[in-house]
């Protein structure tokens, strides 16, 4: 496995997780590393391979903050992240933060990532990007869910960027533009709706009854992305998607 030389994170404290099955065939944990704002928690040991929470140590993110993520994936490896609660990212008074996660999967590696909401309420501005590097076999299935603001709140700021390479070839790339709210209610991009979730399959398209609402992707993969006025009923229908996906694999 050839890793990418690691990113400029303009002084961040990130959090590292490496993953890695060793001769035997059991999976390692060869670096769990606490960040500035979150640290992985290994769980219950699992033939499936390992369970890591992504635990907060600190409240949210504020102006000058720098949240960044590294994750690495061996050879044949099973990595399934969790997050126990969601991220907010409060008012910023006129500052900007950072949200970012570099994802390396090797050949016949997989991630599963059961990611949380993430708030942007009034007052913040947030660039959120997820950089993803796969190789050939590899796999990935994330879920997501941005709400902008808090009950009762207009929402602040965010730009969500998103790049997968699959085998060296781009997968999935996505530009959310949300940092301006007179665009971002205009009818025919988010109208009233303040809530954006999504289920992502990458490295594999998955199999399952069919969704509306789902696009598959020029290469393996494909999404399901949901827009509502309110938390619940997104988050409701992401999990079925989540576990139809989970468990279903993916199609021949």
């Amino acid at each position: 496995m050839t890793r990418a030389a690691p990113p400029d994170d303009g002084g961040a404290d990130p959090t590292v997780v490496t993953v890695e099955r060793d001769a035997t065939g059991r999976h390692v944990a060869r670096e769990l590393r606490p960040g500035a704002f979150l640290a992985p928690r290994p769980l219950r040991p699992a033939a499936d391979g390992l369970h890591i929470a992504l635990v907060g140590t600190r409240a949210g993110l504020l102006a000058g903050d720098a949240l960044t993520l590294h994750l690495t994936v061996g050879p044949g490896a099973r990595l399934h992240l969790v997050e126990p609660a969601g991220l907010v990212a409060y008012d910023h008074r006129g500052g900007t933060s950072a949200w970012r996660a570099v994802i390396d999967i090797a050949e016949g590696g997989e991630l599963t990532w059961d990611a949380r909401p993430f708030v942007i309420s009034t007052g913040a501005d947030v660039a959120r990007s997820m950089d993803i590097t796969m190789a050939a076999g590899a796999r990935m299935l994330w879920r997501e869910t941005l709400v902008l603001g808090r009950s009762g709140e207009r929402g602040g700021s965010v730009r969500a960027t998103t790049r997968a390479t699959y085998d060296g070839l781009d997968l999935l790339v996505e530009d959310l533009d949300l940092r301006d709210p007179d665009v971002r209610e205009l009818p025919g991009i988010l109208g009233a709706n303040r809530v954006i979730g999504a289920v992502t399959a990458l490295g594999a398209t998955p199999g399952g009854p069919p969704h509306p609402y789902r696009t598959d992707l020029a290469g393996p993969g494909a999404q399901v992305r949901l827009l509502d006025t309110v938390a619940p009923a997104t988050e409701a229908e992401l999990s079925a998607v989540w576990e139809s996906w989970r468990t279903t694999g993916p199609v021949a």
